[in-house]
């Protein structure tokens, strides 16, 4: 069963109703709430498309960092539903770090808030963070509240295959020894091509100059993309999480498979990887049978 309520007292009224929900489509709950620039801080609907939103925000030249494969249909609240992320999340963070408040239809029908709409109102236990990347299972996130950064003046991304592994690692190792700091470090391997390091760099002009010409030494080349990742991750979205010093040696136990790792974060996507195990199941359990005691909501 879908839900598509129109309005958010309409979900509340409906949830109650309901058992067995596989989904909440909140296509008609998309609407910019508040947007403060001189705050850096936005409230906004859940049913909005990240796309929209960022480009809501860049009229006054600011956005969400985060930067997950296909923007022009993933919602907020499928963002954070599902905590995605994308090539960023090594200079940006992930959702959480950028989240300060939510408001949360719960399957009984109440309509709680957590945190607020401005940097300093966040006190109390964080429920945001339970929230985030719950899946729905919870209770179905429609309304929050982000802070924000001003758009980069400049940005570029660089790329360099390696003959190997091994190169690869080494390359790695100079980068951490260099001082340059990446939004962007991934290496990737699609369809047998070879093992590339991709690094971006966002800010001031002039500093992303500098960076970009201290990556040149190392041998990058400008004028890289990041589609691999978006496509990749459409076929393979599970993932292996490894310490960053063991990327390298994780990635030859794959035995030629392709993947889309995050160098600096540890984090592989490749097809092999297997669905997250939940570190605690029985405390997961008793947190679902707390929130949901009736299984309206999947999970």
């Amino acid at each position: 069963m879908t839900l598509k309520p129109r309005t958010i007292s309409e979900l509340q009224k409906l949830l109650p109703r309901s058992r067995g929900v596989d989904a909440v489509s909140l296509d008609a709950v998309a609407d910019l709430i508040e947007h403060v620039p001189g705050d850096m801080t936005a409230t906004v609907q859940a049913g909005m498309r990240l796309a929209d939103f960022q480009t809501r925000l860049a009229k006054a030249g600011q956005w969400l960092p985060v930067d997950p494969p296909n923007p022009e249909t993933v919602t907020l609240g499928g963002l954070l539903a599902a905590n995605l992320n994308g090539p960023r999340r090594f200079g940006c963070g992930t959702i959480r770090d950028w989240l300060i408040g939510l408001a949360v239809v719960l399957p009984d029908g109440r309509l709680i808030r957590n945190g607020g709409r401005v940097v300093k109102n966040v006190a109390g236990f964080d429920l945001c963070r339970l929230f985030v990347g719950a899946r729905d299972t919870l209770g179905i996130v429609v309304e929050a509240s982000f802070k924000l950064l001003p758009l980069p003046e400049a940005e570029t991304r660089l790329a360099k295959p390696c003959e190997s592994l091994g190169q690869a690692g080494e390359l790695l190792d100079k980068i951490w020894a260099s001082g340059l700091q990446p939004t962007v470090l991934d290496l990737h391997r699609i369809a047998g091509g070879p093992h590339t390091l991709v690094v971006g760099f966002a800010g001031p002009s002039a500093d992303v100059e500098a960076q970009s010409g201290t990556a040149n030494a190392l041998g990058f080349a400008e004028g890289a993309s990041l589609d691999y990742d978006a496509s990749f991750r459409r076929v393979s979205p599970h993932f292996t999480a490894v310490a960053p010093g063991n990327l390298v040696s994780t990635l030859r136990t794959l035995n030629g498979e392709s993947y889309v790792a995050r160098a600096g974060n540890g984090v592989i996507y490749h097809a092999s990887a297997e669905s997250p195990q939940l570190p605690s199941p029985d405390l997961q359990k008793r947190v679902k049978e707390m929130f949901d005691p009736e299984g309206v909501l999947p999970g």
